[in-house]
């Protein structure tokens, strides 16, 4: 077990852009999240609802994301996560380069390999295999990497890149070589293990498994006390950005107010 990191905690809401046949509702809850004290406020890279009405209201990640640029004065934006295989890498980062000069250096980029087989197959994708997904986006990160530095005007800032999952032998490798943060979803023995993977693939490179910030989700349902309880013992593993995640169309911030409070109460 790690102590407590010296970085600062981070509460972030996901706003899952599903079942809000209005987009004025999640205009409303960007507002309100950022009013809330949260630091980041996350979307997802997906075409239709992963839970609920399968054919429900959807809307698209990455335009969102400009218009949250717009909107949002503090907050960081960004897509947890964007599927690599849905866009050509230099086209995305582009994309980013221009997201994060209309947000003034905000953006986050989230990226995976993709998952959800119904995006890829309505909207004429390649599925492919789980592995070559991951082969996919380890390409793609050196092609997006390159492309970011010939674009001009350059971006605002080194946009940080974040990298969700666990895979032990690509997607940890991935994440040792490229990302600026870790995001993952396990209980407090498997986030052991996983960063201790993690660790060996970061020494076998050469870099400190301590410039990588650890970020978790929490979900969006459950009581505060038992979320507050969770945070507090992945805080103690090293786990420092927190996310609750919403569904439309109300998108409920009692949750992330009461883990904003746990933040700014530690």
């Amino acid at each position: 077990m790690t102590s407590t990191p010296a970085r600062p905690v981070r509460i972030a809401v996901q706003l899952q852009p599903q079942h809000s046949p209005d987009y004025s509702l999640l205009r409303d809850a960007v507002r309100r999240s950022e009013d809330a004290g949260v630091d980041v406020v996350f979307n997802w890279d997906h075409f239709f609802p992963l839970y609920g009405d399968p054919d429900g209201a959807h809307f698209e990640c990455w335009t969102m994301l400009a218009a949250w640029a717009e909107q949002t004065e503090r907050v960081e934006i960004g897509a947890l996560v964007t599927c690599n295989t849905y866009r050509n890498p230099d086209l995305l980062a582009d994309m980013a380069r221009t997201v994060d000069h209309i947000s003034g250096g905000r953006l986050i980029l989230g990226l995976g390999s993709g998952w959800y087989e119904r995006d890829y197959t309505e909207y004429g994708y390649d599925f492919g295999t789980a592995g070559s997904r991951l082969d996919d986006l380890g390409d793609s990160l050196e092609r997006i990497g390159q492309r970011l530095a010939r674009l001009n005007p350059a971006p605002t800032r080194d946009i940080p890149v974040l990298l969700g999952g666990g895979g032990e032998r690509k997607t940890l490798r991935h994440v040792a070589r490229h990302a600026d943060i870790w995001h993952s979803f396990m209980d407090v023995e498997t986030y052991r293990h996983k960063s201790g993977v993690l660790a060996r693939h970061c020494a076998d490179l050469g870099r400190d498994p301590g410039e990588i910030e650890r970020s978790t989700d929490l979900g969006g349902s459950g009581s505060a006390d038992e979320a507050r309880r969770r945070a507090d013992a992945l805080l103690a593993e090293g786990v420092t950005l927190f996310t609750v995640g919403l569904n439309g169309p109300d998108y409920p911030l009692e949750l992330v107010e009461s883990l904003v409070a746990w933040r700014d109460g530690r």
